[in-house]
């Protein structure tokens, strides 16, 4: 019996397909009731407990031969990362409480870095189950690529994709959620002893020039991706909302000025099998561009 976490996300959602397929028995950890009829139906176990809940995870944690941890993210966190860090324990203790036979954790690209930034949430996760007696597997994967869906009505209505990732000939470690759970799932049915880092990536790095060259053959129009001055950075994400911008822009810098980087480097990364280009096309509400489209003033 596997214990998925974050088992209604993409990643999650992936792992859990291919441990089924595989025929191996899929415990669904997820806080949503509701949600867990779909997976009931596919022949998983359901287990009710927010990633909050030592107690709860304890218990979904018991008796199993490994646990997938897929830590929530925190988009606009409060500053110290209380959020994350709530989490952090509650998954510590259950752990530690349950004892599975093994762990594979989902973390980030630069969860090494120094510097605090909105992706400090997966290193504060990295150092404390580094403590564990557990068998465990930190998985690093790159910037997904399922991103870029948030461009894909400016890519289709004007043509153009605004990138924080700068300067836009610079190529950036990417890779599709569907590698990150198969991998995932290849891990967790793996044996081993201690603690292992694998780091995961596509087989080439893509820059955001390359992005627009995906968005406009898969929307079969011109694409042009357009820098965002990093001066507006903080107004901009004031506006759309966020009350402590300053993590998510820490982080960008590190993307641009690569001190978030995989720790063994471009060559000791895993590669990844799916290309940006099939993302893309599966992505919602994208499809080839019409005449009709085009013509049409909401594309003008």
């Amino acid at each position: 019996m596997y214990a998925i976490t974050g088992i209604t996300g993409k990643v999650g959602g992936a792992v859990a397909r291919r441990l089924l397929a595989a025929d191996k028995p899929v415990r669904a950890v997820m806080r949503d009731a509701a949600k867990g009829r779909l997976w009931a139906d596919k022949g998983c176990e359901v287990a009710i407990a927010a990633m909050e809940d030592a107690a709860a995870l304890t218990a979904a944690f018991r008796d199993v031969d490994g646990v997938f941890i897929l830590p929530p993210s925190e988009f606009d966190p409060a500053p110290g990362f209380p959020e994350a860090r709530a989490v952090v324990t509650a998954v510590k203790t259950a752990l530690e409480a349950a004892r599975p036979g093994k762990a594979v954790c989902l973390s980030t690209v630069g969860a090494q870095a120094k510097e605090t930034n909105l992706l400090t949430q997966r290193t504060l996760m990295e150092r404390a189950l580094r403590e564990l007696a557990v068998p465990l597997t930190i998985l690093r994967p790159a910037w997904f690529m399922e991103n870029f869906e948030s461009d894909v009505a400016s890519a289709r209505g004007s043509g153009v994709i605004a990138s924080f990732l700068q300067p836009l000939d610079k190529p950036v470690p990417m890779i599709a959620t569907a590698d990150v759970g198969r991998v995932a799932a290849e891990l967790i049915q793996e044996d081993w002893t201690g603690r292992r880092v694998v780091e995961l990536e596509a087989a080439r790095r893509i820059t955001p020039h390359e992005v627009a060259a995906a968005f406009a053959r898969v929307l079969g129009r011109p694409v042009r991706a357009e820098a965002v001055p990093r001066e507006t950075w903080e107004s901009l994400f004031r506006s759309q909302g966020t009350k402590n911008p300053m993590p998510r822009i820490r982080m960008l810098d590190g993307f641009n000025d690569g001190w978030i980087e995989f720790e063994r480097g471009k060559a000791g990364s895993m590669k990844g099998r799916v290309a940006l280009e099939t993302v893309l096309s599966g992505l919602g509400c994208i499809r080839p561009m019409r005449p009709a489209d085009i013509a049409d003033p909401q594309f003008a």
